[in-house]
């Protein structure tokens, strides 16, 4: 996993379990989301918020804020859900096109 995913990963869980917020926060941890130039990468769901360049200590202070219903980390916000489609927050590296092929 790129950039210290799975420390993000533990320190995310970890920052829920010392808050015993285990029944509020459920995680997943997936091996791509498409973003390599945004790693870690963390999507909260449901509100559709994509998070870039996750560090461990930034995956807790996401969690604190969530859990004190702070002010996300802004800076950090790479794409947001909005009226059913996904917008770009102009924070996270340009995208590749990528041609969908299918076969019969």
């Amino acid at each position: 996993m790129l950039r210290h995913a799975e420390e993000v990963t533990q320190a995310i869980r970890s920052e829920i379990a010392l808050h015993n917020a285990d029944s509020l926060i459920h995680t997943t941890r997936t091996m791509c989301n498409g973003r390599c130039n945004d790693a870690c990468t963390v999507v909260l769901y449901p509100q559709g918020i994509w998070y870039r360049n996750l560090t461990p200590s930034l995956g807790r202070e996401l969690i604190r804020r969530l859990l004190d219903e702070k002010l996300p980390l802004l800076e950090q916000i790479s794409y947001t859900y909005q009226h059913q489609q996904l917008l770009a927050t102009g924070r996270a590296a340009v995208g590749e096109f990528k041609s969908a092929q299918f076969n019969n």
